[in-house]
């Protein structure tokens, strides 16, 4: 059916509902799990694309299946929340709404393209594959009944076998990293003998108690801490891994050390000495386990201890700015192209981005054996943000600062420590002038290095080639000397083809990663000269045929005080403007803040991109007759040294409105007809944008935040304190505008919402303000899901609701009763 008879039938039911009461029907909502109008659940089901992930010597492609969305039974597992993590106890492991399980594993050889699947037992659901340092090996972590078993993969015989038991801690992680000479693996194991969990007594021993003795602690809202004397033995009991080795040859297992709060382990390139991170008590009921007090150490391979390099307190009163950092050793690393040398950053200004000083971090190293002074590397003026090792008298460092959104690339000599060159300075959100970013090599020993030309005077790079006519991923060399870019291969129309690694060590072909409009993404081999040919290395198929038939185009239009604006307008499969007419439309947007008006209108065109939407994609609404608005620009903008959030529902209401006559114009959109919503942050400026104009018929508001009382010491970009900017957060709150609000709005929150500042009681008291103020508001809280939501059944239902609100409240809505004339 064409969509101007779709249109016609709707329009004939608007009339007739508007004849009957002049107010949207909303029929009694069923109980239970629901499932949205076709085709929906069948894309959300079909089989996801595979990944992929290149060995090290680039000879070997590892093919990995994806398992789709979990079962609402599998992510309802019980769930430890402690000390800012979350835990299954069943596998010490990741929960199902965390992990990336894969499913099947196939070694597709680069050269020939022939593809050897790896027979696996049926049922196998594993993660974290990686490769060993000479690409020969894959190990991965399988869920087994009784734990987590490590795996390893052979790619000469194509074939899997178990090295563990179900014994792989991973609760602070991975759980597992090669040897530097494949050799074997080291891996977090749960302590032998560690018995049954703790029992929690229901008869309270005491009080539970918190002082501050007058010590300042601004600190920002975190989900999932500890929260007493049996989280803290839950915690002890569940994170506790003992560090051990296990031979590849035959299966040997050997205990490192001691047990202990393990959050890190990294073996030095040359193979003998272990770095270690370790927490310890006094424990924290207000923040995560990252600041819980750590020592830093070293030891040999067997365990010996041989030098502790850092023992820090609690670290509980950081300042709330975003460039806050602990003070004494922090990033502690081995630098990857020396033996044994200890390299890590130490703040200069106490940790405090408001100190006036000239220097913010120092960089140092330490060599074996580690019992001379500490070396200065460098000193910089900005916050330390990564070192890209590359060979004696060459190391790339990083640094930002984000009060400026700032960056430096400093070119260092290693063996002349010293202040470095700064090879470029850069604002890091301004995309149409990103140089890109340093490739890496694997050495032998497993480490990553600087990928340098073949004649030693440049580095490779690979970047997203943004303009404003489109993302055109590229590869270059950046020089040495001077830091410029000189790009040696780029996509070219109509493809979005991203570089995946360098295909060989002289940097003459390159792997990619292929899409377009109408073309599914897949890898391809290609030599990085003008017009020579490409091979296919995959054919995954399109997952969502039913999706091909949307158009999109790039929207561009200026917000009132001349900033530029864009976003991506998607419409329907079979849509006839001309036939059609104006559409229900539904914009999804999250605002961003900027320092530089340039950067924050510079637009992007999305035309050469392959779009499907997953999950709770708003883009379902497509199959439904709406036009998708999607990402339209939400800049906030700090000018001339002030805040961007001072003016924020100014220049929020400024770029919805110009969003608006922008569609409007085009003759897509309904002006009548439209509905706003967002996730997260987005959500926060959905309810805004309904407090504060009357632009939008409806609004859906997915796990937000509403009130900026109860992120009193920084929110988003924010930086500052509510007490510092009281003013700022009280009009910046949709809370205090609720009885602005008459339009109708949906709720949406994960009951076990995770993420930093929208706990689930936002939305239960900015519903129950709501519905104070007589508002039409419906609020859904799904049981057990995050702050992204997993379960097949969860994703299913919100697009049922999703879909339902916006057919009552906005396509299907009579016309706006007419305002009274001014008198």
């Amino acid at each position: 059916m064409r969509l101007s008879h779709l249109r016609a039938t709707a329009a004939a039911v608007t009339a007739f509902i508007a004849a009957a009461t002049m107010t949207p029907v909303w029929a009694a909502p069923a109980t239970g799990y629901q499932l949205p109008p076709a085709p929906i659940a069948q894309i959300l089901d079909a089989p996801p694309t595979p990944g992929v992930i290149v060995s090290p010597e680039r000879r070997t492609m590892a093919q990995l299946g994806r398992e789709n969305l979990p079962s609402i039974a599998a992510v309802s597992e019980p769930i430890l929340r402690l000390g800012g993590y979350r835990i299954n106890p069943r596998n010490n492991g990741p929960i199902e709404a965390r992990a990336a399980w894969m499913n099947s594993l196939a070694f597709e050889d680069v050269t020939t393209g022939s593809v050897r699947p790896v027979a696996l037992p049926a049922g196998t659901r594993f993660l974290s594959p990686r490769w060993s340092p000479d690409g020969t090996r894959l190990g991965f972590l399988v869920d087994a009944s009784g734990g987590l078993e490590l795996w390893v993969a052979d790619v000469k015989t194509a074939t899997a076998k178990k090295l563990t038991g179900g014994i792989v801690n991973a609760a602070f992680g991975a759980g597992f990293d090669w040897l530097s000479d494949g050799s074997g693996a080291l891996f977090s194991a749960v302590p032998a003998g560690r018995g049954a969990a703790p029992l929690k007594d229901p008869t309270p021993s005491g009080p539970i108690i918190q002082e501050s003795k007058g010590r300042t602690a601004a600190i920002r809202t975190y989900q999932d801490l500890l929260g007493n004397a049996y989280d803290e033995a839950l915690f002890d009991y569940y994170f506790t891994s003992q560090i051990t080795r296990v031979s590849l040859s035959d299966g040997t297992i050997t205990a490192i050390g001691t047990p202990g709060l393990y959050t890190s382990m990294s073996v030095s390139p040359d193979g003998k000495y272990l770095l270690t991170s370790r927490l310890k008590r006094p424990y924290s009921y207000l923040v995560p386990a990252g600041r819980f007090p750590t020592e830093i150490a070293v030891s040999t391979l067997d365990g010996k201890p041989v030098k502790l390099l850092a023992d820090r307190p609690l670290t509980d009163n950081l300042p709330a700015a975003f460039d806050a950092v602990p003070t004494g050793p922090r990033s502690v690393s081995w630098r990857a192209d020396a033996s044994a040398t200890l390299v890590w950053a130490e703040a200069q200004d106490g940790g405090d981005p408001k100190a006036k000083v000239a220097i913010r971090d120092t960089l140092f190293t330490l060599n074996a054996p580690f019992d001379g002074a500490p070396q200065k590397l460098i000193d910089l003026d900005q916050r330390y943000a990564g070192l890209d090792w590359g060979r004696a008298d060459f190391a790339l460092v990083t640094s930002r600062w984000f009060d400026t959104r700032k960056e430096k690339r400093i070119a260092l000599d290693p063996s002349k420590p010293g202040n470095g060159r700064v090879l470029l300075e850069r604002n890091y959100q301004d995309r149409y002038n990103d140089p890109g970013s340093a490739v890496s090599r694997l050495t032998a020993e497993g480490e990553e290095v600087l990928h340098f030309t073949p004649d030693g005077k440049s580095v490779f790079v690979m970047g997203a080639g943004a303009s404003a006519k489109g993302e055109f991923p590229f590869v270059g060399k950046m020089s040495l000397s001077d830091g410029k870019v000189t790009r040696v291969w780029q996509a070219e129309a109509p493809y979005y083809e991203a570089p995946v690694a360098l295909a060989d060590l002289a940097g003459k072909s390159v792997i990619t990663r292929r899409e377009s409009k109408d073309d599914a993404p897949n890898y391809f081999i290609r030599p990085v000269a003008t017009g020579a040919k490409t091979r296919a290395l995959t054919q995954f198929p399109d997952r969502a045929p039913q999706f091909a038939g949307v158009t999109k185009q790039t929207l561009t239009y200026t917000r009132a005080d001349g900033v530029k604006l864009s976003g991506t307008l998607y419409l329907p499969a079979g849509y006839d403007k001309a036939k059609d007419g104006p559409l229900p439309l539904f914009m999804w947007a999250y605002p961003e803040e900027f320092t530089d008006a340039s950067v924050a209108s510079q637009t992007v065109d999305s035309g050469n991109r392959f779009v499907r939407p997953g999950g709770a994609s708003h883009l379902f609404l497509l199959t439904q007759g709406y036009a998708v608005l999607d990402g339209p620009s939400m800049p906030i903008i700090g000018k001339d040294g002030a805040e961007p959030n001072d003016t924020y529902v100014e220049q929020l209401t400024a770029s919805a409105k110009a969003a608006v006559d922008a569609v409007v114009a085009l003759g897509v959109a309904d002006r009548n007809r439209i509905a706003v919503g967002g996730h997260s942050y987005g959500a926060f400026m959905t309810a805004n944008l309904l407090a504060h104009t009357d632009l939008f018929r409806a609004g859906i508001a997915r796990s937000g935040a509403y009130n900026r009382t109860l992120t009193p010491f920084g929110f988003q970009s924010e930086q500052r304190t509510y007490w510092e900017a009281t003013d700022t957060y009280t009009k910046m709150s949709p809370f205090t505008y609720v009885r602005n609000i008459k339009n109708p709005i949906l709720l949406i929150h994960g009951e076990a919402d995770d993420n930093s500042g929208t706990f689930p009681i936002q939305s239960e008291r900015f519903y129950a303000a709501l519905k104070g103020a007589g508002a039409n508001v419906r609020y859904v809280v799904l049981p057990n899901e995050a702050h992204g939501y997993r379960a097949r059944e969860s994703n299913l239902h919100t697009l049922w609701e999703m879909t339902r609100w916006l057919d009552t409240y906005v396509k299907n809505a009579p016309p706006r009763a007419e305002k009274p004339a001014a008198k």
